[in-house]
């Protein structure tokens, strides 16, 4: 929603303390996102077992950011919900790769391939409840169809081997890291103006 006269954003009361105290809960997704994608486009020669857990550890560290930002925003962000379910399903995605380490290149796809497409739809959906309430909603679609994207191309090419996988992760990781940057840093100026 803008305004009439000044054409900026405007925002629920309720809104304007969660846009000034969780834009760096965003911002630590980007930078984890970022961080495991860069490490894997640097490295794709990396063994199967480092990727599981680089995998995990990075799924349960973005888990528990958005559980904590969903439960932030609970009393003021009707689509907190949506949120915490991402989140949710990244620790879960998380304990599985790492419980069992072992897993095949082939289960690891499917495995990350489902994930991926799972948040993706989270995280439309979430992006479509709050499009009245913030101009932010765009940005949020734009990341869930980046993971829908990134787990179909896994679902439809699942024997171009698993360093196809570790390039597929490090890119769309990378592409998801930078539009939720820009989506933190938005934020942040939003805050600065209300």
């Amino acid at each position: 929603m803008t305004s009439e006269t000044t054409g900026e954003p405007t925002f629920d009361t309720d809104l304007r303390p969660l846009l000034k105290t969780a834009w760096w809960l965003v911002l630590i997704r980007a930078l984890l996102i970022l961080a495991f994608g860069i490490i894997t486009l640097a490295s794709p020669g990396i063994a199967l077992v480092a990727l599981v857990v680089v995998f995990g550890v990075y799924a349960i560290m973005d888990g528990v950011t958005a559980i904590s930002l969903a439960v932030r925003s609970r009393g003021t962000e009707k689509s907190w919900g949506w949120t915490a379910a991402q989140g949710a399903i990244s620790v879960i995605a998380g304990i599985v790769a790492l419980v069992w380490p072992g897993v095949t290149a082939l289960s690891l796809l499917y495995v990350i391939a489902f994930w991926a497409i799972v948040l993706g739809v989270a995280g439309i959906a979430e992006g479509i409840r709050g499009r009245h309430t913030d101009d932010r909603w765009g940005w949020t679609i734009a990341k869930g169809a980046l993971d829908i994207v990134f787990g179909i191309l896994l679902l439809v090419w699942p024997a171009t081997g698993i360093l196809a996988l570790l390039w597929l992760v490090g890119v769309f990781s990378v592409a998801g890291g930078l539009v939720l940057g820009v989506l933190a840093f938005r934020i942040r100026s939003l805050a600065k103006t209300v």
